[in-house]
């Protein structure tokens, strides 16, 4: 165990490093996630559920008691040997982030992209908010050879005190899009995640316009976005956050997530649609002129739309 300002740090052993993923709207088939719990604590997190399982019902919890899963690498290596079809897409930090904070330490997420250099045709993405991500570039630029890869960084608003409150210890959105040019400059596949659009605080059209333009300047290939889905472990947490820095929303919040975590109906249409049309209009739809990336897109667009 180590620690840092109050934050702990444990090392996990873990059984496996793929964890297959039930959802079949979502537009891969394996999850990998080198690290549970995630310190930038993020108020609107949904992954906040996972600590749960290990008996950890305080909710900041989460955010200050992080575990590594050691020996990930090794685990993954005999995963890609045994798998039957090594092609299909695997998301690396579904849940938590792969280049949070303590990955400086203890480098999980690093071992793991080296022992995916030792395969090829693999199909992968990573999702982050942390500009730690350039480390790596030269593995990345590496592996992009090798392989079908994506970075997607997440970026839920330009508004730095807005992105302070939503998400404490996350590096600033500006470093996020600078982050995304340098991917782009050494020819990695990046875009911008709007993940997730919360109502009534990043939903607006000028928000979103103005999200998506900065991501067109920064070179980024494609944009998705999401609205807000709250499981009640999230809940128990973005609610109080809500009432204390946002009380005129609170109301609003009880009535939407009153019966389920999940948003449907015409709202719901209005951003997919909203979102869409950025898309095109800025260029942000990937590599359209390729079949496979063009159905990709659809797939992102049905699960995260």
């Amino acid at each position: 165990m180590r620690e840092r300002a109050n934050v702990q740090y444990f090392a996990l052993g873990a059984r496996s490093a793929l964890n297959r993923e039930s959802n079949r709207r979502m537009p891969f088939a394996w999850t990998l996630n080198p690290y549970r719990g995630c310190e930038f604590g993020c108020k609107y997190c949904y992954a906040r559920y996972t600590h749960e399982f290990m008996e950890l019902g305080n909710g900041l919890d989460f955010e200050r008691k992080i575990y590594a899963k050691a020996g990930a690498s090794g685990l993954l290596r005999a995963e890609l040997r045994q798998a039957r079809d090594k092609g299909l897409p695997i998301a690396l930090g579904t849940a938590t982030d792969p280049y949070q904070p303590a990955e400086k330490q203890f480098g999980v997420t690093r071992s793991i992209l080296e022992t995916m250099a030792e395969f090829a045709g693999l199909d992968f993405s990573i999702t982050t908010k942390s500009v730690l991500i350039v480390r790596d570039l030269d593995l990345l630029g590496k592996l992009s050879l090798r392989h079908r890869v994506s970075v997607h960084m997440t970026v839920t608003t330009l508004d730095e005190a807005l992105a302070r409150l939503l998400e404490p210890k996350a590096p600033p959105p500006l470093k996020r899009l600078e982050a995304v040019r340098e991917l782009a400059a050494a020819g990695i596949r990046a875009g911008i995640s709007a993940a997730p659009i919360l109502p009534g605080l990043t939903d607006s059209r000028r928000s979103l316009e103005t999200l998506a333009q900065a991501a067109a300047l920064h070179g980024a290939r494609f944009l998705f976005g999401n609205v807000l889905f709250l499981m009640p472990s999230a809940m128990a947490q973005f609610m109080p956050f809500l009432e204390k820095e946002f009380p005129h929303l609170a109301h609003r919040y009880r009535k939407l997530y009153g019966h389920s975590a999940y948003l449907s109906g015409e709202y719901k249409k209005e951003i997919s649609n909203l979102v869409a049309e950025l898309r095109a209009r800025y260029g942000l739809t990937g590599n359209c002129d390729e079949p496979r990336s063009r159905e990709l897109h659809k797939q992102y667009a049905l699960a995260f739309g």
